[in-house]
C-alpha cells in the first residue's frame, strides 16, 4: 500500500484514540495514560506478532535503537504530548506540529541525504496552512494563548521529531524488522521510561484501573488499541520506505481529523475553518501522491 496512505490512516486513527487520551489524562495524569497506553499496545503489537509469525534475529544495537526511541518518543516525549492535550486540547496542540516537517525534512537530509522535491514540499505548505488556519480560528474564540500547554506541546514536538529520526535510522539498520516488531520494541522502551519516572513521581496506576468500571477500562483499552497500537503499526510501516519529511507533514492531519472527531462527539457542524482546512488537506495530499 501507498505509504502516504498508511500514514493518513495512521493519523486518522490517532485522532480518535487522542479523545480517550485527553479524557482519563484529564482524570488522572498524563503519565497514568500514558503507561495505559503503552501497555494496550505493546501487548497487542506481541499478539500480531505471533499471530504473523513475524519475529526476526535482531541485534543487541539495534533492539538497543529502537528502545531508545521509544523511551524518548513514546516515553518522554507522549507525556509533554498529552499534558498538551490537557491544557489545550488535542486539535489546538497539534497546531504546533506545523514545525514538525521542518525538523525532521532538516535532519533527513543531513543523516539519509533525502532531498524535498517541489511537488511535495507544496504539499508539506499545504498542510501548514491547514495549521494556520486551526490557529487562526483559535485565536478569534479565545485572544489568548496557554504559555504552558503551548511549552509542552513544543517539547512534545520536538522529541517525537527525534524519534522519527532515530526509528528510520534502526529500520535501515536491519530491513527485516517488521513494522509491528519496532513498535513493541520502542513500547517496551516507553514502558521503561515510565517505570523509572514511578520511583520520583508515583501515578498509582494499578489503583487508577481498580478504580475504573468496565465500561472504562474499555475505553481506555480502545484509545490504547486505536491511538497507538493501530496508529503507531501504520505510521512506522509508512516510515519505513517513504519521504520523512513528507510523513511528518502528513502528521499534521491529525489536526483535521480530530476537529472532525470532536464535531462528531458534539454532534455540532463542522465550522467553516474546518471545511476550509479540509480543503487545503486535500490539495496538499494531492501534490504530495502525485
Amino acid at each position: 500500500m501507498n505509504p502516504y496512505i498508511l500514514a493518513v490512516s495512521a493519523n486518522l486513527s490517532f485522532a480518535f484514540g487522542s479523545m480517550f487520551f485527553t479524557h482519563y489524562a484529564r482524570r488522572f495524569s498524563s503519565i497514568w495514560m500514558n503507561t495505559a497506553k503503552a501497555a494496550v499496545a505493546m501487548s497487542c503489537f506481541f499478539i500480531a506478532i505471533l499471530i504473523s509469525g513475524e519475529f526476526h534475529t535482531i541485534s543487541p544495537l539495534n533492539f538497543g535503537v529502537f528502545f531508545i526511541s521509544g523511551f524518548l518518543a513514546l516515553g518522554i516525549g507522549d507525556i509533554f504530548l498529552i499534558e498538551a492535550f490537557r491544557e489545550l486540547g488535542p486539535a489546538r496542540t497539534m497546531v504546533i506540529f506545523g514545525c514538525h516537517p521542518i525538523i525532521v525534512g532538516f535532519f533527513s537530509f543531513l543523516l539519509f541525504g533525502q532531498i524535498v522535491e517541489t511537488s511535495k514540499l507544496i504539499g508539506i505548505i499545504f498542510f501548514i496552512i491547514c495549521l494556520f488556519i486551526f490557529a487562526f480560528e483559535r485565536f478569534k474564540a479565545t485572544r489568548k494563548w496557554d504559555v504552558r500547554g503551548l511549552l509542552f506541546a513544543v517539547l512534545g514536538m520536538s522529541i517525537d521529531a527525534g524519534g522519527v529520526i532515530i526509528t528510520r535510522y534502526a529500520f535501515d539498520m536491519n530491513d527485516e524488522i517488521s513494522a509491528f516488531e519496532g513498535n513493541m520494541y520502542r513500547c517496551f522502551g516507553a514502558l521503561v521510561a515510565y517505570y523509572i519516572i514511578s520511583f520520583f513521581k508515583p501515578f498509582h496506576f494499578f489503583s487508577g484501573i481498580k478504580s475504573l468500571t468496565w465500561k472504562s477500562r474499555g475505553y481506555v483499552i480502545m484509545g490504547g488499541f486505536f491511538g497507538t497500537f493501530l496508529s503507531l503499526g501504520l505510521y512506522l510501516q509508512a516510515i519505513k520506505t517513504a519521504h520523512l519529511a513528507s510523513i511528518s507533514a502528513i502528521s499534521i492531519t491529525s489536526v483535521i481529523f480530530g476537529a472532525m472527531f470532536e464535531s462528531i462527539f458534539h454532534k455540532t457542524w463542522p465550522s467553516r475553518y474546518l471545511l476550509l482546512a479540509f480543503v487545503f488537506f486535500c490539495i496538499g495530499m494531492w501534490q504530495i501522491l502525485s
